[in-house]
């Protein structure tokens, strides 16, 4: 919807803004959008502009930011005050043309697709979607390496299968040396997961104070559990806490 009123409003600033009846009007060329440069650009192009960038900051993965601003929030002022503008243009022109009435309805439309947008849960999924779970590996293959891949614990680096050890047993532990006790290991074991929708992490902390959003689609390495909640590493390494840890998907 805001791809296709963005669009529309683009065509519309070439439309005459003013319209006559009667034969001496065949002899009238009447300006678009184009012929004042601060309407073409500062109305039209910044409405046009403004549902770019609702549009692409859907498509990113995780939020971004530029100058502190979410290109989200920057692209639904963009379109709200294209609207707020073409409808003063429209009251103040006795004879709006085509490209007054066409841009301003357009411009309502993007500005209420772009504000509806964090609003309803139909129009906050994703325009990519989330990866499907990997598919079982054949016998004795071996998991794809990466960042943020959520394979199975490997064996220790360098370590290697004790003699006479059956297959597919796991190794044993070495000899701990006499008056030693071994330390015991704590129930909560560092997964890999992902978010169903979009949850935001907290500060470890700052309870109020969120730090990042986790998005669907990407892998998050959980790192401790604090009764209900757990503690998450971003990609780029920042820690916080997932209050919200219902319908996460285990890797």
């Amino acid at each position: 919807m805001v791809i296709g009123a963005a669009l529309v409003l683009f065509i519309a600033s070439f439309l005459d803004l003013a319209s006559c009846s009667g034969s001496l009007c065949n002899s009238v060329d009447y300006p678009n959008a184009w012929d004042n440069l601060g309407l073409g650009l500062g109305v039209y192009m910044a409405g046009v502009i403004g549902g770019a960038l609702v549009v692409v900051a859907r498509a990113l993965p995780q939020p971004r930011k530029v100058a502190g601003l979410d290109l989200g929030t920057v692209g639904v002022v963009l379109t709200v005050s294209t609207a707020w503008a073409l409808l003063w243009w429209l009251i103040d022109f006795s004879d709006s043309g085509a490209g007054l009435i066409l841009g301003f309805l357009a411009a309502l439309v993007l500005a209420g697709g772009a504000v509806a947008t964090p609003l309803v849960p139909a129009l906050r999924v994703g325009l990519v979607p989330a990866p499907r779970p990997a598919a079982p590996q054949p016998y004795g293959a071996q998991p794809p390496a990466g960042y943020g891949y959520p394979g199975a614990p490997q064996q220790p680096y360098g370590g290697q299968p004790q003699p006479g050890q059956p297959y597919g047993a796991q190794p044993q532990a070495a000899p701990q040396p006499q008056g030693q006790q071994p330390q015991p290991a704590g129930d909560f074991s560092p997964f890999w997961f992902a978010v169903p929708v979009t949850r935001p992490l907290f500060a470890e902390d700052n309870a109020s104070s969120q730090i990042a959003e986790l998005a669907p689609g990407t892998w998050y390495l959980a790192v401790e559990q604090r009764g209900p909640n757990l503690v998450a590493q971003t990609q780029d390494g920042r820690r916080g806490v997932l209050q919200d840890t219902s319908g996460i998907q285990r890797g």
